[in-house]
């Protein structure tokens, strides 16, 4: 644990490729074994790990470098994750739910305190919180807000001020390829003066840099208890919710910033050839039927694109993830359709899954 009264002096011989420098990391090895101790002595941990943090600072990168494939939309734009997207990591010993919480924010619209909401549920029964603060950036009211919330839900103060956690406090300093040395070493200062964290961790998900750390130090502080899942298993998504994010991710990458928030995909259905007693229309493929909603009529030509390039181009780079979701060769049925004013109604809301 920290020792906060001699964080300048421990601060001060950071290797920034090594976390075991910050704060009391885990004395565990890139492969999660401990040292000079068997496998079996070893005992197993599972359980679930909130990442929380202001928009855009990394929280759907960070996972899906952990986990080794994306299961989550990772954007430049804020505001991007809006369902807490659960992650499975399993390593010989432990088994992490990492669960990318939507950006915490001041809402503007509807939907963004049912955002707000989806935090809450995804903060209800975690056994470690991962508090996301990017290197690049100071330490803001947004980030002083989160903290707050977190110290109503899961600390208790004492009477000289400090705060005792219930659960593991965990600071992932991400984006620490934009920093030289010595600025790196400040900012994991202002870190370590802003909370009483468990553990300091420095990341930077994009270069794969101290993965392996923020593995071990998120399994150290997972509580003892069984496998969850099975290995191979990735994510707790539905095919159909892991298909939407999928195609919402594509047309975000490829739309600019056009059309930043007014896009909401819904997939209506899977059918198998084998549903069909026929087989006509399917062509031996599965069908993935999508709807693909915006706020306005006039936004419709700006998702199709000229000739249809921008469906082309979604159908093209999703073919492969998702003839791997569904299990054989699919076909990608793309429909435009328009709910006005979908982010501030709440039955259009409820209707598209919020």
């Amino acid at each position: 644990m920290t020792d906060q009264n001699n964080s300048t002096n421990d601060v001060d011989d950071i290797d920034v490729t090594d976390a075991s420098d910050v704060a009391g990391v885990a004395e565990v090895d890139a492969t999660g074994e401990t040292a000079n101790v068997t496998k079996q002595d070893v005992p197993y941990r599972s359980g679930f790990v909130a990442v929380v943090g202001r928009p855009n600072v990394g929280k759907s990168t960070l996972i899906n470098a952990l986990i080794g494939k994306q299961i989550a939309i990772a954007s430049s734009r804020p505001e991007t994750t809006r369902k807490a997207i659960r992650g499975i990591l399993t390593a010989d010993h432990a088994q992490l739910v990492l669960v990318d919480t939507p950006g915490i924010h001041r809402p503007r619209t509807l939907l963004g305190q049912r955002l707000n909401d989806v935090v809450d549920e995804s903060l209800a029964d975690v056994d470690v919180v991962a508090f996301l603060l990017p290197a690049d950036q100071e330490i803001g009211p947004g980030d002083k807000r989160i903290l707050s919330r977190l110290r109503t839900d899961f600390a208790t103060k004492r009477e000289d001020g400090t705060f005792k956690w219930r659960i593991p406090l965990i600071a992932i300093v991400t984006k620490i390829d934009e920093l030289g040395r010595q600025q790196l070493i400040n900012k994991l200062i202002e870190i370590n003066d802003f909370a009483d964290f468990s553990d300091i961790v420095p990341v930077s998900a994009l270069k794969h840099d101290n993965l392996a750390e923020v593995k071990n130090v998120l399994i150290e502080h997972t509580p003892e208890g069984p496998q969850m899942y099975p290995d191979d298993q990735i994510s707790e998504e539905r095919p159909e919710d892991t298909i939407a994010e999928l195609v919402r991710g594509a047309f975000l990458e490829t739309l600019d910033d056009e059309l930043p928030h007014s896009l909401a995909v819904v997939v209506d259905s899977i059918d198998y050839p084998e549903d069909n007693e026929t087989g006509q229309g399917y062509d031996g493929k599965a069908q993935v039927n999508v709807s693909i909603y915006v706020e306005r009529d006039s936004q419709k030509p700006i998702i199709i694109g000229k000739g249809a390039s921008n469906l082309t181009y979604v159908k093209k780079k999703l073919r492969t993830p998702v003839n791997r979701i569904v299990g054989q060769k699919a076909k990608l049925d793309l429909h435009v359709k328009v709910a006005k004013g979908w982010q501030s109604d709440p039955k259009q809301l409820e209707r598209l899954g919020f």
